[in-house]
């Protein structure tokens, strides 16, 4: 059995918390000492809150004096309510709160059962009660349940680096899921932005927003997860940062940013997608084939449809890389007009050949023995043969322009190439780019 202690100042936040979860009809109350519970029907949350101040001192010095206690047993433990209460006032009554204002819940939201309990650790004097060593006393009561009632023994589920990620279950401990999985990415991956981020913990059905606003005359910056369904839909209230750990919290996160700057490689992951996007004539070939790479594409649409983010995941490097920073031709933009927009580009044939540029015909020389005009039909010949490979030269360069990035060219992504299917219209078209490239840069004012 597994017993999770948590030290608060509201009151309030933790008998909201449980309440509302029974009266949702997500679990039931199970008892209470020196509180009175309704009968029947909706609990009243600040009734209750009445009950345990009058129990406390109106005055003291501690500042949090709020207990919330959740005892989990092993999923195999098949236990009645009796049973559940039984263990809880035991449990209590051997950590020294057995006297105190207490109420246990019972919560059934998820497969594995599992009680909560509020109170207090001040008494009606104002003195706190012994909280020395105080998680280490848990363990062993627990240690001591297990065995007196005969009960599996549960461990701590303990983060591991070979521990695989899975999405969230909406079965199970979705907090307790949301927590492992945000743990598991910050520890293994790399990675520069919110949305890079985002993009990562979108794998596993997690989502985070920041979250800023003044409270008190005081400004705060924070971070909020929400657990979702594969279409993204939020199926759980959210969880505060604090609630799943320091490692979530807005600091710690824009922390790994900063450490991840001068450890990031984007070589590997580049050469990957290139090969991938050279071979793959749909946007579903493209996917699948990263896949088979281990490589993860994350895309955002807009509602018509249209590509306005892309980011990669490379399990391969642990590293998260938008688009645009790999590269021109592999931003939102280049993956929609390739995608969105196939007829401007998907049906241009990808040469594997080299450009071959032929050379003008010869004419017929009736005059052999004549040096001086073998010569200029050589001159003739050489001066036209700069003049194509100028040409092909210009066209090559002008394709660097469009795509981006010349000292990473994407095999096969070259549309302006000529080479065995020859089409006039692209000729054409590669003309036109070339007399608006030769006007130069339009003036900006």
């Amino acid at each position: 059995m597994v017993a999770k202690i948590s030290i608060g100042s509201s009151l309030y936040g933790a008998l909201a918390y449980n309440s509302e979860k029974i009266n949702r009809e997500e679990g039931r109350l199970l008892g209470a000492n020196k509180i009175i519970l309704p009968a029947e029907g909706q609990i009243d949350i600040r009734r209750i809150a009445e009950n345990f101040n009058a129990f406390m001192p109106k005055t003291g010095k501690t500042k949090k004096p709020v207990l919330h206690i959740s005892l989990n047993p092993h999923p195999d433990d098949k236990l009645t309510d009796q049973d559940f209460e039984i263990l809880a006032r035991e449990y209590l009554e051997k950590l020294g709160f057995g006297e105190q204002p207490f109420i246990i819940y019972k919560h059934a939201d998820i497969a594995r059962h599992h009680i909560h309990i509020v109170t207090v650790n001040v008494n009606e004097q104002g003195k706190r009660l012994n909280q020395d060593f105080l998680f280490r006393r848990s363990k062993r009561i627990t240690t001591e349940l297990e065995e007196k009632y005969n009960l599996h023994k549960a461990q701590r589920e303990k983060i591991t680096p070979d521990m695989p990620i899975k999405k969230i279950d909406p079965s199970d401990d979705i907090k307790r899921q949301v927590a492992n999985t945000v743990k598991m990415v910050c520890m293994r991956y790399k990675f520069k932005t919110i949305g890079e981020y985002n993009a990562l913990l979108s794998l596993y059905n997690v989502k985070c927003e920041q979250t800023d606003g003044r409270v008190n005359g005081r400004e705060y910056h924070g971070l909020v997860y929400f657990a979702t369904d594969d279409e993204g839909k939020v199926i759980a209230n959210p969880f505060k940062a604090s609630r799943l750990g320091k490692f979530a919290s807005r600091t710690a996160v824009e922390g790994r940013f900063e450490r991840a700057k001068d450890k990031i490689d984007i070589t590997p992951t580049r050469r990957r997608v290139s090969d991938v996007l050279a071979q793959s004539r749909s946007k579903e070939a493209f996917i699948s084939g990263l896949k088979e790479r281990n490589i993860d594409i994350v895309f955002r649409y807009t509602e018509d449809g249209r590509i306005y983010g892309v980011t990669f995941i490379d399990h391969n490097t642990m590293t998260v890389l938008n688009g645009s920073r790999l590269g021109k031709q592999f931003s939102a933009n280049a993956f929609n007009e390739r995608f969105n927009n196939p007829q401007a580009t998907n049906d241009v044939p990808l040469p594997d050949t080299p450009v071959i540029v032929p050379e003008p015909e010869q004419p017929t020389d009736t005059h052999s023995d004549s040096q001086s005009q073998t010569a200029d039909t050589q001159a003739s010949s050489d001066g036209q043969r700069h003049t194509a490979d100028a040409q092909h030269q210009s066209a090559g360069s002008q394709s660097t322009t469009i795509y981006g990035d010349s000292d990473f060219t994407l095999p096969g992504l070259d549309l302006f190439q000529q080479g065995q299917s020859f089409n006039p219209d692209e000729e054409e078209f590669r003309r036109r780019m070339q007399r608006k490239n030769k006007k130069g840069p339009r003036r900006r004012f």
